[in-house]
């Protein structure tokens, strides 16, 4: 069977294209040297093995022009050509980090120059329309191909730098959490991931049940390390204190359930984040949202140990043990509020919502009850201690003594 006459012509035009090929790649770098002259370098210094695989590219998208070109896409570039240009776009993301735009740019800039010459041969060699066609399909469903190719490359070496960014932002963060931990160390791990290390930070903690805590979270910007600690999500904030932020701070946890640590040095992270996991524990008793730990030092000094706040509370509360549960609860409220209100009973009876006189009886009652311990400075820091804080976190009633304890009514 014969060669048909656009079979041949297609054939002849195969070394003419590949004759054009220096004239190409010339006008190619002349039109990259303006917007991007690393593109442009890359033409001029390997211009012979460029030559090479373009003139065998050439040839075999010129054998695919007259095929069904519905079905040939998948056949246009080469596997090896396709790991080539993924390579290219892995190592544009590995050596440059910038966005790929300008380089699929480029390929189209050369698609471009490349086509206005196989063009220009074809019509001088009287190539078919229907084959001209074929010819222009092929081209740019190619140079498609290989962009795809390009920025599959460069979205993987993307990803995997992402990854190994997050697992390095991870490790810095327990390295500024673990009290086994030089500076030494922190300083060369923030430098691995660009972290600017600031002189002080503080710990956020949220419950990750708290959906509006862990929204919050991941809402914060790239300053802030993030990672789980036991039962917790923890946030490392660098310099809390700046002007400003912690109003802004306070605004952007409300309805989180956060926890927000005392500010410190960075070395000092580990005992913060300690006071601010016994905050969390405390929370029946300081139900601020956000709760700052600095506000509420006091209250975890009181609670630090749940068995001796029962102990205290026990002994301080014991002459009010005998009584009616009622009576009981009115006067430990009086009480608490006359020390905190420094004796004021004026103020007492405001806070509390009663007469002066229902305070002044009151009084007397717990006079009858104490005696002068209540005019004993150390007696009256005791029963601040015992009371102003709120119960002992594993007693429902300390002042009752064991045995005679009974349901509430």
């Amino acid at each position: 069977m014969g060669i048909d006459e656009s079979e041949l012509r297609l054939h002849d035009l195969v070394p003419a294209i590949v004759q054009r090929l220096p004239i190409i790649l010339a006008e190619v770098r002349e039109l990259l040297a303006e917007k991007n002259p690393d593109y442009a370098g890359f033409l001029a210094g390997d211009f012979d093995e460029i030559l090479g695989a373009s003139g065998g590219f050439i040839a075999r998208l010129v054998g695919l022009a007259q095929r069904d070109h519905s079905t040939m896409a998948p056949q246009l570039a080469s596997g090896v050509e396709q790991a080539l240009f993924e390579e290219i776009g892995r190592l544009h993301y590995q050596q440059q980090q910038r966005d790929i735009s300008p380089l699929l740019a480029a390929y189209r800039t050369g698609a471009g120059v490349a086509w206005r010459h196989v063009s220009d041969t074809a019509l001088r060699r009287d190539v078919p329309a229907e084959t001209f066609a074929g010819l222009a399909a092929v081209l740019f469903a190619a140079v498609d191909q290989l962009s795809s190719a390009s920025l599959r490359g460069y979205l993987e070496a993307q990803t995997a730098a992402g990854h190994a960014r997050e697992r390095l932002r991870d490790e810095l963060a327990a390295l500024l959490l673990s009290d086994r931990c030089d500076m030494a160390a922190i300083r060369a791990a923030a430098t691995r991931i660009a972290w600017p290390l600031p002189r002080h930070a503080a710990v956020v903690l949220i419950n990750p049940d708290n959906e509006v805590g862990r929204a919050l979270l991941d809402r914060m910007d790239d300053s802030c390390l993030r990672l789980r600690r036991g039962q917790m999500l923890v946030a490392i904030v660098p310099d809390p204190e700046g002007p400003g932020r912690r109003k802004r701070l306070a605004t952007a946890l409300r309805g989180a359930g956060a926890v927000v640590g005392v500010t410190v040095p960075v070395d000092r992270l580990p005992a913060s984040v300690d006071l601010a996991e016994n905050a969390v524990r405390l929370r029946h008793v300081l139900p601020d949202d956000p709760l700052f730990v600095d506000e509420h030092l006091d209250a975890l000094v009181v609670h630090h140990d749940d068995r001796l706040l029962t102990a205290l509370r026990l002994q301080c509360l014991a002459p009010l043990a005998a009584l009616p549960e009622s009576t009981r609860d009115r006067l430990s409220e009086t009480l608490k509020s006359w020390l905190m209100n420094m004796g004021n009973r004026r103020v007492v009876a405001d806070e509390l919502h009663v007469h002066p006189q229902t305070v002044r009886y009151r009084l007397a009652q717990l006079r009858d009850l104490y005696g002068s311990a209540l005019d004993d400075p150390g007696t009256r820091a005791a029963l601040l201690l015992a009371l102003a804080w709120g119960p002992a976190a594993t007693e429902s009633d300390p002042a009752i003594p064991p045995g005679k304890r009974r349901e509430r009514r």
